[in-house]
């Protein structure tokens, strides 16, 4: 049955049938033609594969996020930013960075960092005399730091899925986010001297204090998300929560950038993008439990485990795979699918979760800037007014620096779990 699935499955995809229907209608397949359930069984799992509280933050993380682009958060974290970076020869590209990595601590998704901050960056990298290609690509880049530093949807559906702590999760992404977020800054930096790029980058940009003034309440929602995690006030799904309230409360009554009639398209977009997410959740989730009835993930777990010389070779086979699989497949199916197959040989050989799970993020988000089906390549060319293919002149070097970042993280596992251990254990 699951050789059937999973044909069937690959089939739709390269015949272009978006992810979510295609693994449901590979689901239904399996339930119809090798199970005696009734087809009803398929709408009680995709309810079940939703019925997870920790599910819930998902939504609320992407309305605050587009809460605080409409609010004028995102441009005040850039002005911020560039008060601190933005005074070198190419520190437009290195505020772009700077600013998805505060970004990313609020909004938990790579595509609303890619709009929030694209809207604001792009247009200014342009205005400065980059190219518009370049200007796309480093967006779409720098924007993958929105699932990889806390909070991050991705890592919620990996805990969920495979039982990890979540809290651990997030705090785990802090040193992974840092390192290829300073390598990309070191990276731009280097490209523009070279390239003889942002030699006036540095026009326009606010004294720090003046950027730290009207960037405070922006920068206190952090503190206030991620406080109440990591000091155990609120679960993950209530901070997300508490960041849509206090995204309202600055837009409205704080910056005055938000007006009732601005609630319903805001609220229409985070609507959209959620069911889009949740869909795919829904129907991977159906598809992983036929898996599992089968016995799937622990036969697959055994042949990795005896197949594999090492946790070092395991690595280094799930990462190539998992760069494969990013290319084609969305994050989220991708880890619902994927995750209790991979975790559990990981488990057998004694690679701690927390590391494994942050490794298995880190690569898919890496997917989300590779062709043909990269979401930060679409979300940024949307944003520029540009083509994938333009940007493909300028995304090897930045695909190749995630991943010499991604193998680092992968074989010096104290970068990940040296804070969890400090934090929890």
């Amino acid at each position: 049955m699951s050789s059937m699935m999973l044909t069937v499955m690959l089939v739709l995809f390269a015949a272009s049938i978006p992810v979510a229907i295609a693994i449901g209608i590979a689901a239904v397949v399996g339930v119809a033609g090798f199970t005696s359930f009734p087809l009803i069984v398929a709408a009680q799992q995709l309810f079940v594969s939703l019925d997870r509280f920790p599910l819930a933050a998902i939504p609320f993380f992407i309305l605050a996020g587009n809460l605080m682009d409409v609010g004028g958060i995102s441009r005040r974290l850039v002005e911020f930013a560039k008060s601190i970076v933005g005074g070198v020869q190419g520190g437009l590209p290195a505020t772009c960075i700077v600013t998805c990595m505060i970004f990313a601590a609020i909004s938990g998704s790579s595509v609303a960092t890619t709009f929030a901050i694209g809207a604001v960056m792009i247009p200014a990298l342009v205005k400065h005399g980059y190219p518009v290609a370049f200007a796309a690509a480093l967006q779409a880049t720098a924007a993958e730091l929105g699932v990889i530093i806390p909070p991050s949807i991705p890592m919620i559906l990996y805990g969920v899925t495979t039982q990890t702590s979540i809290p651990e999760l997030f705090i785990a992404g802090f040193g992974p986010g840092f390192l290829i977020g300073g390598v990309l800054v070191a990276t731009v930096l280097v490209w523009c001297r070279i390239m003889g790029w942002g030699k006036q980058d540095g026009l326009g940009r606010l004294p720090f204090l003046v950027a730290l003034k009207q960037a405070g309440w922006a920068l206190f929602m952090p503190v206030v998300v991620l406080g109440g995690i990591y000091g155990g006030v609120t679960t993950p799904t209530e901070a997300s929560v508490i960041a849509v309230v206090y995204a309202i409360l600055v837009g409205m009554f704080l910056h005055r950038e938000i007006g009732v009639r601005d609630l319903y398209p805001i609220f229409r977009k985070s609507v959209i993008s959620s069911a889009v997410i949740l869909f795919i959740i829904a129907c991977a989730g159906f598809f992983s439990w036929l898996l599992n009835r089968q016995g799937v993930p622990d036969a697959a777990a055994e042949w990795l485990v005896q197949n594999f010389e090492g946790p070092g070779w395991y690595l280094l086979g799930v990462n190539l795979f998992l760069f494969l699989v990013g290319m084609f497949v969305e994050t989220s199916a991708s880890i619902i699918v994927l995750a209790p197959i991979l975790a559990e040989a990981a488990q057998r050989m004694g690679i701690d979760q927390v590391h494994f799970g942050t490794v298995m993020v880190v690569n898919l988000a890496l997917g989300m800037i590779t062709p043909p089906f990269g979401v930060n390549l679409f979300a940024a060319a949307q944003v520029a007014g540009t083509s994938i293919d333009r940007m493909m002149r300028y995304l090897p070097i930045f695909i190749a620096v995630i991943f010499a970042c991604l193998m680092v993280i992968t074989y010096v596992p104290a970068i990940v779990i040296w804070l969890p251990q400090l934090v929890f254990r």
